[in-house]
């Protein structure tokens, strides 16, 4: 029987911090995450919903299983890792006897 996945709701405050330990701004997050960005007031872009998701007062979270995308995506799930199909096949052949 397999163990079913934790993924619960982030906080803002840890969603800020896994955004930040990524190295990524509140725009290029939303669009790894296919997030609306919108124009910004001062010029450039801004994500209100990235806002929204970080904000200490907004009742509104990540849901949790989106944020364990967002882990993988910039290499910081604590427990899995992403891995690409031509990787695996690559290493499968490496391995593998000559015909």
């Amino acid at each position: 029987m397999t163990q079913p996945l934790l993924m619960p709701d982030p906080t803002g405050e840890e969603l800020k911090a896994a955004r930040t330990r990524a190295g990524l701004s509140q725009v290029e997050a939303a669009l790894l995450m296919a997030y609306p960005v919108q124009p910004g007031s001062r010029g450039g872009q801004q994500s209100r919903t990235w806002q929204a998701l970080e904000s200490a007062t907004d009742p509104r979270n990540m849901p949790g299983p989106i944020f364990a995308m967002f882990l993988l995506l910039t290499n910081q799930h604590p427990v899995f890792t992403l891995v690409s199909k031509a990787a695996v096949a690559a290493d499968d052949g490496a391995d593998a006897p000559p015909v």
